[in-house]
């Protein structure tokens, strides 16, 4: 572990509790509530979580004062976002919905993200638990949708936080919303071998030039949190 991700320990602990079927917090799910804490959060900050999985990053962004919306597409999730909710004295809206189709014709200061964004060999829609985690042969199967959207979604002057792995491309995300109409650049890095999903498809990822076959490790992951303004 690196001395940037030992860092990300340090924030206040959450109570939680996932059921099999959610996403459980990880390395991700500690960077981008770090970057939810640089942001300035207030009882006047409307905040939208989409894809809000075990909702610990609605419930940090809640616990900072924020009025939160916690959206997903999986009602399993929901309701360990209402659980999870609860169990930190914290209270949020849920809205099941595909991303912000779930909140039409809605705007907000801060939208907060950690999507699903492992690249995937089966080009077929995900099913099961790795609805949480795989995104397609690229990766991006629904981080293209949130920079697309993202400027509905967003208030004049709003951000938008999203996290993703560097085997998605960093530099096409930033492009992606540049285009859309926001500046948009990193805000936060952490490097961490790679997790079981990740190792068993190593062969694939090498062969569709992801990871780089001269790299005597091979196995090194980096997170990014990507942070967009509405100009």
């Amino acid at each position: 572990m690196t001395v940037e991700a030992e860092r990300l320990t340090t924030t206040p602990r959450l109570r939680y509790w996932v059921p099999p079927g959610v996403y459980a917090p990880q390395t991700d799910t500690r960077l981008m509530r770090q970057a939810i804490r640089r942001e300035v959060v207030t009882e006047r900050t409307d905040v939208l979580d989409l894809g809000t999985g075990n909702g610990l990053l609605a419930v940090e962004a809640a616990r900072l004062g924020g009025r939160v919306t916690a959206v997903d597409i999986s009602w399993r999730a929901l309701a360990t976002t209402r659980l999870n909710a609860l169990l930190n004295g914290q209270t949020l809206r849920v809205r099941h919905g595909d991303l912000a189709s779930a909140v039409p014709g809605r705007r907000f200061d801060l939208v907060i993200s950690n999507p699903p964004y492992v690249p995937a060999p089966d080009p077929a829609p995900p099913r099961g638990p790795a609805r949480a985690w795989d995104a397609g042969r690229d990766g991006r199967l629904l981080i293209d949708r949130i920079c697309d959207t993202a400027p509905t979604v967003l208030r004049p002057k709003g951000t938008l936080l999203m996290v993703h792995s560097h085997l998605c491309g960093v530099d096409a995300t930033l492009t992606r919303l540049e285009r859309a109409g926001l500046r948009a650049e990193v805000a936060g890095r952490a490097r961490l071998p790679y997790g079981r999903v990740l190792r068993s498809r190593l062969t694939w990822l090498r062969e569709q030039g992801l990871t780089d076959l001269t790299d005597r490790e091979g196995t090194t992951e980096e997170l990014v949190v990507i942070r967009a303004e509405h100009v």
